[in-house]
């Protein structure tokens, strides 16, 4: 089997990042969906359960700034409105412990 050619049309993989606007739809206890609008900051274990961790933005007034935890067996869509770019993984200065290991 021949590798197939690298194409320049390659679209990058996709990867949400802390600091994404986000727009999520999730399961509530009503009839329709609970829309979330807002800025992902990570994913939270809470008992076990891993659940989206998103800072609210000001759509409703009186919820900017709240920090809403989104179980993700109740998410139904996640749409990223504008991604972040992924920081750069951050090492340890290996400088410091040089004399270590010669």
């Amino acid at each position: 089997m021949t590798p197939e050619p690298a194409s320049s049309s390659k679209k990058p993989s996709i990867v949400l990042t802390a600091g994404s606007k986000v727009r999520v739809r999730s399961a509530s206890s009503e009839d329709e969906a609970l829309v979330s609008n807002g800025t992902f900051r990570g994913l939270v274990s809470v008992g076990g359960d891993n659940s989206l961790a998103l800072e609210l933005d000001d759509t409703v007034k009186e919820e900017k700034g709240r920090i809403r935890l989104i179980p993700l067996n109740a998410l139904l869509s996640l749409d990223v409105l504008d991604a972040a770019k992924p920081e750069e993984e951050k090492r340890a200065d290996t400088t410091a412990s040089a004399g270590y290991f010669r």
